[in-house]
């Protein structure tokens, strides 16, 4: 496989403006930036930007939560983001420049917007986002970071703050928030629906069960019960940033606990006669999924860390040939979209002559390569037509530009030889071979009984033709045919080929 091959299924993201409104309307960036602008008058703030009681509990009035008892610690939370991401600007006090030191209610600092908050309105919209993804990766951080409670326990009885003792480790925790999201992306590309939730008990079962393990053991799933309960924490954390939309565990699942701990989860759905879950009963158990916002800033941090995470519009500016290796790993409609957004940036004749082009070859994946030709020039207008004709005479392209024609019902298509059809019916199987798509098994299997009862003696002319991949074609053709004579014939004519070729 060639390592520019692309290690994830492809996205498609939406536009940079629609994103940054989404980034904009997140509460937790939404409320930053509303308490930036209340600081125009001047904000007295403690060490590290940290906001004092008595202006906290104007900004909790100011963002209309005074009601809500968590009104305060919303409010602090959303001053933190704007210290973090520069949308407010700290200037020291004289006493706090001296390193004197201050007592915790005295202000070490004034607040006012800054530069940053002025970009929200007048920048464009990677510069909205640039400051959301500085602001998320703050947010990622504290979902990374131990429990308070636990830290607070420890220093009110007065200990040291041990962090073995915590069972934290910094690097871990990050490593599997970042593995937890590289999987719900990964979830959210093969889903078919971008907006499909996924249950909270799945996605940690994808980074404790092992993949050979069919049925967890109890220590297992009270190992996916635990990672449960923390990423509930965690996304709890991350969905006011606009990261995911999440549905929290139920509280009275949790309260549901013993004094053993048992695990929240069920054995399996369905075990020991039970009656399979509804959906109701898999949603009290949690269910997320990631934004468009949260995919784009999932693939950002993982185009950041050296992953290749393509995207629709990826290819665009790239040559045919670069399309055509990468469109048969794409799942259908993405491979069009793709394929549309590179033709429309070509003239018709232009595109399908680079196409052409780019399809020939004897290689492995030249087979595919031409279908996925033959799958984007069917987009391609009628005006490319003396583009296809230019190439009827060619082996590997004549049966193509004559499929492209025949569709489009132009005139004047000369007859294909025996030699072609051939040549091109193998080609065709062989560019399918490897899907490891349900679907498309089924037709190739359909296919290939088709063949044989279409010509009685297909496998007697088939051996003979010169292509790289007649051998496997046929092999592949004897395991397929559901007819136990026609699958011996395949197999005989097969070794055939096979001793040609070496010969």
């Amino acid at each position: 496989m060639s390592a520019d091959r692309p290690t994830l299924p492809p996205v498609r993201l939406h536009t940079e403006a629609e994103l940054a409104r989404d980034a904009l309307s997140a509460p937790l960036m939404a409320r930053a930036a509303k308490l930036a602008r209340w600081a125009e008058r001047g904000v007295p703030v403690g060490v590290g930007g940290q906001i004092l009681e008595e202006p906290l509990a104007e900004a909790t009035a100011h963002l209309g939560l005074t009601g809500d008892e968590d009104g305060p610690a919303y409010a602090a939370e959303a001053w933190q983001l704007a210290v973090d991401t520069g949308l407010v600007e700290i200037t020291e006090t004289e006493e706090s420049e001296d390193g004197a030191d201050l007592p915790d209610d005295a202000a070490a600092g004034v607040a006012t917007p800054g530069e940053e908050l002025g970009l929200l309105t007048s920048g464009g919209p990677q510069d909205v986002l640039d400051i959301w993804l500085g602001g998320m990766e703050t947010v990622l951080a504290d979902a990374a970071a131990p429990d308070l409670a636990d830290l607070a326990d420890q220093l009110t009885e007065g200990g040291e703050l041990d962090l073995d003792a915590l069972d934290w480790n910094p690097e871990e925790e990050a490593e599997l928030l970042d593995g937890i999201l590289g999987n719900l992306y990964l979830l959210t590309t093969l889903n078919e629906r971008p907006d499909q939730d996924v249950p909270l008990p799945a996605l940690a079962a994808s980074m404790i069960v092992p993949e050979d393990m069919d049925e967890p053991t109890d220590d297992v799933l009270e190992e996916v019960s635990e990672a449960m309960m923390r990423l509930d924490d965690q996304f709890r954390l991350l969905e006011p940033i606009g990261l995911v939309v999440y549905r929290p565990v139920d509280e009275a699942l949790i309260e549901e606990l013993d004094e053993d701990g048992e695990t929240v989860l069920p054995r399996s759905p369905g075990a020991n006669g039970d009656e399979p879950l509804t959906d109701e009963d898999v949603s009290r158990y949690g269910l997320v999924r990631l934004t468009p916002l949260g995919v784009y800033a999932v693939r950002a941090r993982m185009l950041d860390a050296g992953v290749h995470a393509p995207a629709v519009g990826d290819l665009t500016d790239k040559g045919a040939d670069v399309l055509l290796d990468a469109l048969p790993d794409y799942p259908e409609a993405l491979a069009q979209a793709e394929s549309e957004l590179w033709l429309a940036a070509r003239t018709s004749p232009d595109a399908a002559r680079d196409l052409l082009t780019a399809a020939r070859g004897d290689d492995e994946r030249a087979p595919r390569r031409r279908l996925a030709a033959q799958q984007t020039l069917s987009l391609v207008s009628p005006d490319a037509e003396a583009a296809l004709r230019e190439v009827l005479d060619d082996r590997q392209l004549g049966g193509l530009a004559r499929v492209w024609l025949a569709e489009r019902a132009l005139p004047g298509i000369p007859e294909p030889s025996q030699e072609m059809i051939f040549w091109l019916t193998v080609d065709t199987i062989a560019a399918q071979l490897d899907s490891a798509d349900e679907d498309a098994a089924d037709e190739l299997r359909d296919l290939v009984q088709g063949l044989t009862e279409q010509h009685s003696g297909f496998f007697d002319t088939a051996w003979r033709v010169d292509h790289p991949a007649t051998a496997d074609v046929l092999e592949a053709m004897g395991r397929l045919h559901p007819d136990k004579k026609a699958a011996k014939e395949a197999r005989k004519a097969a070794f055939k080929a096979r001793s040609r070729q070496s010969g």
